[in-house]
């Protein structure tokens, strides 16, 4: 991912170009890098190493997701519906 597709997807979920601490944010730049690299398994099937860390990727995901639906319900909505995470 790089510098520029970072700052559009903090501006895009966060209050401004700086705000990259909002829940929101994390989803969404977690999200991304978790499909960036579902993509590289598709080319790298024994990359297991790199699989751990996808793994981890998305419990830390599934943790903040559970955060937001326990803090406001309204946002983990939102969010779902907006970065199609559920199919």
């Amino acid at each position: 991912m790089t510098k520029e597709e970072k700052l559009e997807i903090v501006k895009q979920f966060g209050k401004d170009d700086k705000d990259s601490g909002k829940s929101e944010v994390q989803i969404a730049l977690l999200t991304k890098r978790i499909n960036d690299l579902t993509d590289h398994f598709n080319l790298h099937k024994k990359d297991h190493h790199s699989r751990r860390g996808l793994m981890m990727m998305v419990g830390k995901r599934r943790r903040l997701l559970d955060y937001l639906m326990e803090k406001d319900i309204a946002r983990y909505r939102a969010i779902i519906k907006e970065l199609n995470i559920r199919k």
